[in-house]
């Protein structure tokens, strides 16, 4: 058998919910349990019967509880749940609820044909409960959060009178008060939308919640929106605390990009939004689908996205996670962003990986998703969260696992020998049909070289037999790297993004096939790829039916390479963005 890949989706274990499954968010109570709530019910997202219900787990989300529902089945709709703990141990369940149970709504946006909208899921109120015994029961009361108008509320259909929203976002505790982050719609197309900071002064204070104090951030009439000159689809705001108690926002829409946005006075005012960037300053690109910044125990942070330039509600597969840490910035405290790493994935690109959420425990990471129709929770490697944040310190090579590794000053050409390349799918003589069996193998090249031109068609390395079967990484057209896989019936190739070659100039790549989500990426002085602005994608996709790189016995190294290639690693595994990173700066000390 294969060996078990903890990235692959399936692999997880999963919640016990109904057909639809959304936001499984959990926290960890007073006894050590994790405490779960999902939205969840017997149709599609918005039907109804759509309700939320908690569960409980003691072994790290094996298995769970029998649930217990905030809201009936039967009554209005209740969505959208997010959980607070607070320190004395009280947890409390945000979300939304269809109070006066409203089954259709006019709306203003296609695609509904007779102008009315009978997804009644994302309006309301905006109400919590709250449990003191660790989710095995809820209070009776459902309290209404009071949530100030915006000039987007007053302007849809109802003149305010109905409002639309929704939250994803974590809420969290500062300086012993309450935030909850919250998504206002104009209409129920979901074709404008902005984002708002719900604050609570005295929510963990005052003896009867029903009087907690509840203030609307930012100031004025207009919420958090996209950059000056972007799109009008702002949502689904992710607020984290700074060590100095700016606060960052980070949110999707559908420019290609996520915004993000500081308030350094607790959330009444924000900096101008700009699109978020990675620390070399490359924009983060992400489609229209939750983009979550989480602030870790030990200060730093993980952002999770899908590194893809679409603008719709798709290709959210595979998930991205990158590392943040806190640097200066002129106004305060900011945070910088790693290269990311694949996290989790499925093996059909059109399943849809969303809403997580980030749990810590015992020093090991774990984080839920969902695809609508049934959420897992997943550990994730240690080695790989520790390894985007070490992106920023000082880092050593990959050493000891290399299949060859030549270098020379001088420049390395003719043939060397080129050891067998793991395969990525074989027969199953196990099953019944012998069909495939996907080993979920990789590997990895690395090499240096200076180019004298960027011109296309120099060789670096060079495996092909005389019929194409073998692998080639050479120069292309517009100063790209190319790489091409061959197993004598399916070929694959990708490309690097535009303009990475360039005359006079040195260049360490690292190109990785990893068999695992089946994806290529190249990463060029410790960048990974993402399409720049010519392309939506940085990495492509091969077949997952595609056998073997493997062809001649003998590599052909730098045929007709205008300048000297210096280093040429093969490994026999798929190296990690990290490893690449550290690789590079090995190279060029």
């Amino acid at each position: 058998m294969p060996p078990r890949d903890p990235r692959l989706i399936v692999e997880g274990y999963p919640f016990p919910t109904l057909r639809y499954a959304d936001q499984p968010y959990v926290v960890r109570t007073e006894d050590g349990a994790w405490l779960c709530t999902v939205t969840t019910g017997p149709g599609h997202e918005g039907e109804p019967g759509q309700h939320v219900r908690s569960m409980r787990s003691t072994d790290l989300g094996r298995t769970w509880s029998e649930p217990v529902p905030l809201e009936s089945p039967n009554g209005p709709e209740s969505a959208y749940s997010v959980l607070l703990k607070t320190p004395g141990g009280r947890i409390y369940c945000f979300y939304n609820y269809n109070a006066r149970n409203l089954r259709e709504v006019r709306a203003c946006n296609p695609p509904f044909k007779d102008g009315l909208c009978r997804r009644v899921d994302t309006l309301g109120d905006y109400v919590f409960r709250y449990t003191d015994d660790g989710g095995r029961t809820w209070s009776r009361e459902r309290y209404v959060v009071p949530v100030r108008d915006f000039a987007c509320d007053r302007q849809n259909l109802y003149g305010g009178e109905v409002r639309f929203f929704w939250n994803v976002g974590r809420p969290f505790i500062h300086k012993g008060e309450v935030y909850c982050p919250l998504i206002k719609l104009r209409d129920m197309g979901f074709g404008q939308s902005e984002g708002a900071l719900l604050h609570s002064p005295d929510l963990l204070t005052v003896s009867d919640p029903a009087k907690a104090a509840w203030h609307t951030w930012p100031e004025g009439d207009v919420g958090l929106r996209t950059p000056p000159g972007g799109g009008t689809v702002a949502e689904e705001q992710s607020v984290a605390p700074l060590s100095d108690g700016s606060f960052h926002c980070i949110y999707r829409t559908r420019d290609g990009h996520p915004a993000c946005a500081y308030s350094r006075d607790g959330g009444r005012t924000w900096s101008v939004p700009a699109y978020a960037a990675f620390a070399d300053g490359r924009r983060i690109k992400t489609p229209r689908a939750a983009c979550f910044a989480w602030r870790c125990a030990n200060g730093k942070f993980l952002l999770w996205f899908h590194h893809n330039g679409g603008r719709s509600w798709d290709w959210r597969n595979p998930a991205w996670l990158a590392g943040g840490v806190e640097a200066d910035g002129p106004e305060g405290r900011v945070i910088r962003w790693s290269q990311p790493e694949i996290v989790l994935y499925d093996d059909d690109p059109f399943v849809r990986i969303s809403y997580p959420d980030l749990i810590e425990d015992g020093g090991r990471y774990f984080i839920t998703e969902t695809q609508k129709n049934l959420g897992r929770v997943h550990e994730v490697s240690r080695e790989l969260v520790e390894g985007l944040w070490g992106q920023f310190e000082s880092a050593g090579r990959v050493a000891g696992e290399e299949l060859v590794s030549f270098a020379d000053e001088a420049g390395l050409t003719g043939e060397r020998p080129m050891p067998p390349l793991p395969a990525f799918c074989v027969r199953d003589s196990s099953r019944p049909d012998f069909g495939a069996l996907s080993l979920r193998h990789g590997f990895s090249i690395e090499f240096m070289a200076d180019f004298a031109a960027a011109s296309p068609g120099q060789g670096i390395l060079d495996s092909r037999l005389p019929g194409g079967q073998g692998l080639c990484v050479r120069t292309a057209e517009q100063g790209r790297v190319e790489v091409l896989l061959n197993d004598g019936q399916t070929e694959a190739r990708w490309t690097s993004d535009v303009g990475v070659l360039e005359a006079g100039r040195r260049r360490h790549v690292v190109v990785t096939v990893d068999g695992g989500p089946r994806v290529i990426t190249l990463v060029v002085d410790g960048r990974l790829g993402d399409g720049g602005a010519e392309r939506a994608f940085g990495w492509g996709r091969f077949s997952p039916w595609f056998v073997s790189a493997n062809g001649s016995p003998q590599a052909r190294l730098a045929t007709g390479l205008q300048g000297r290639l210096l280093l040429l690693r093969l490994y026999g595994r798929a190296l990690r963005t990290s490893e690449a990173v550290g690789n590079f700066k090995a190279a060029c000390r």
